[in-house]
């Protein structure tokens, strides 16, 4: 979460906060110094179908999937590209997410449902939304989050 290690393929990340001042003082920024076990607690496992669902839907501040209408590439396309970042961790990743829209089956997100919640500042001390995926491989971790402030 301090971002000390660079991407180790060389992918560009998008941090917006990679030239905040609190970043000198707070490493970690925006994310918060938390122990493990509170972060266990906000976070459950989804699988790869839901992942890929939510990557899309954390490029809306609501975590959304109506934002894909707002792009110029088709849903299909947006989906490949989305399937193109989890393949990077292979097929035994495993996908965690603070978000609560619960499916029909466990470990699923429904993205179709208009009931849903987050653990809100689950990661967070700043925000009052924050929304992401935290994706483990066997080799590194992987995080895409949205923060909101209402």
């Amino acid at each position: 979460m301090a971002r000390a290690v660079p991407d180790p393929r060389g992918w560009t990340g998008l941090d917006d906060t990679a030239q905040t001042p609190e970043r000198e003082t707070y490493p970690t920024y925006p994310f918060g110094v938390h122990p493990p076990e509170y972060i266990a607690a906000r976070l459950h496992e989804i699988d790869r179908a839901s992942a890929e669902n939510l990557l899309l839907a954390l490029t809306d501040d609501c975590c959304t999937l109506s934002n894909l209408k707002r792009f110029t590439e088709s849903e299909e396309e947006l989906r490949a590209m989305a399937r193109t970042i989890l393949a990077r961790y292979g097929d035994e990743a495993t996908y965690h997410t603070n978000v609560k829209k619960p499916g029909h089956v466990r470990g699923t997100l429904d993205f179709t449902s208009s009931s849903w919640a987050y653990s809100p500042l689950a990661l967070t001390n700043d925000y009052s939304e924050d929304c992401g995926l935290i994706v483990v491989s066997g080799t590194e971790v992987g995080m895409f989050w949205n923060f909101s402030d209402y």
